[in-house]
């Protein structure tokens, strides 16, 4: 972690992926090969070779025996809670008609027919991923959902099955990302992919966008505390070293008023990683981690606007001003009590976020990502319309246009 007053230019600046030809090569074998692409790069990639792409039922059964009840009852709960927030957003939504003297004006809202999730499980098993991509989507009406994950754990089976999967795939990476949008003889296409991933499955997603809708461009996992002097810093320490666990190239950010505070984190991450079993990958995260003393708490409200980090946590006195201030974020965490692992688990709102700085222009994955908001008109009298269409199209030079509107008049 280093200690800063003036942020460098990077850290407002997503890192580019270099290797676009080796995503390339794997998205068109797949395409041409198909089922023998997606077995053969497994084996390269995964270094495994599954007896079948496909989990069955034997499979899913086999998983419930093999997990400990504990660990099914929490996936369970956690479903709960997802799908209650999840249900919320849906109601939120509604079609109507707007009824004129001359039209009637509609909208519907239509799920997307068929879904593709992509759980991550290289480093460590994601069950998480699972109910956070699957719920929303059982809860928006898609019909058909699928899931691919590398060598796939029983906790993720169990948790697509309840969240309700209706196909799962033991596929990752690029070949994954490739099978689920274009199709093999095992894999169905879908018409939309969803979840998070390392940065093959993440350009291998920005390739086949527009053959397939994707949720968005996600990256390394981040997180920026907010905190003034009131913050405590063991849990600010456990909660950037919550965040750093996830990948090496993860980041976890302190933005601070208080330089006394900045001294008593980095004492606290310091013992806190002799303790932690996942300390090697922590440190070489904290490594791209800063720790950030501003005059002003206003300005670490700015630094955060302009950075928009997927998890925001606030530990200051006037949180309903810090609320008002802080406009672009994946997911805000209000509160010394509100860890950010409650929202990566269980709290109920989506932990699929944007990263690197694309809160600036969309949110999390929820319910709305799995609708298609469609409108519908009935024009009822031309009459009352037509000259000011015809006056438009005439003003931007499209003739028939102009006579389409014209010859609708009575």
């Amino acid at each position: 972690m280093k200690v800063v007053r003036s942020i460098p230019e990077s850290f407002y600046h997503r890192t580019p992926f270099e290797e676009v030809e080796v995503v390339r090569e794997v998205i068109d074998s797949v395409r041409r090969e198909g089922d023998d692409a997606v077995y053969r790069y497994t084996e390269k990639f995964d270094k495994c070779l599954p007896k079948s792409l496909e989990v069955g039922k034997d499979d899913i059964k086999n998983a419930y025996e093999a997990v400990d009840d504990k660990v099914i009852n929490a996936i369970t709960a956690a479903h709960e809670h997802i799908q209650e927030f999840a249900e919320i957003q849906m109601a939120s939504l509604k079609d109507f008609e707007l009824k004129t003297e001359w039209s009637v004006l509609g909208q519907k809202i239509i799920p997307i027919d068929k879904v593709g999730c992509y759980v991550p499980g290289g480093r460590y098993p994601l069950p998480s991923s699972a109910l956070m991509s699957i719920t929303p989507a059982r809860v928006a009406g898609v019909d058909k959902i699928i899931v691919c994950s590398p060598k796939i754990r029983d906790e993720t089976i169990i948790a697509a099955d309840v969240a309700g999967a209706d196909r799962m795939f033991s596929i990752g990476g690029i070949q994954a990302i490739a099978a689920m949008a274009y199709g093999t003889k095992t894999v169905p296409h879908v018409h939309m992919i969803v979840g998070p991933g390392n940065k093959y499955v993440t350009e291998a997603k920005r390739m086949v966008y527009g053959d397939v809708g994707i949720d968005f461009l996600a990256g390394p996992s981040e997180v920026l505390i907010i905190a003034d002097e009131s913050g405590d810093a063991s849990l600010i320490a456990t909660d950037m070293l919550s965040q750093a666990e996830h990948d090496p190239l993860a980041q976890a950010h302190l933005v601070t008023t208080s330089e006394e505070l900045v001294k008593e984190v980095i004492v606290e991450v310091e013992a806190q990683l002799k303790e932690s079993p996942t300390g090697d990958v922590a440190s070489q995260s904290l490594e791209n981690s800063l720790l950030i003393v501003v005059d002003d708490i206003e300005e670490a409200y700015i630094i955060a606007n302009n950075r928009a980090p997927e998890h925001v946590e606030l530990q200051v006195k006037d949180e309903e001003r810090a609320k008002e201030a802080l406009k672009h974020y994946g997911s805000l965490f209000i509160g010394k009590d509100s860890a950010e692992s409650f929202g990566d688990y269980a709290s109920g709102t989506n932990h699929i976020l944007p990263t690197g700085g694309g809160a600036r222009f969309t949110g999390g994955l929820s319910v709305f990502s799995f609708l298609k908001i469609q409108t519908y008109q009935k024009i009822t009298s031309p009459d009352f319309i037509a000259d000011i269409v015809a006056e438009l199209a005439k003003a931007e030079g499209l003739d028939s246009h102009m006579k389409s509107a014209l010859r609708r008049k009575n």
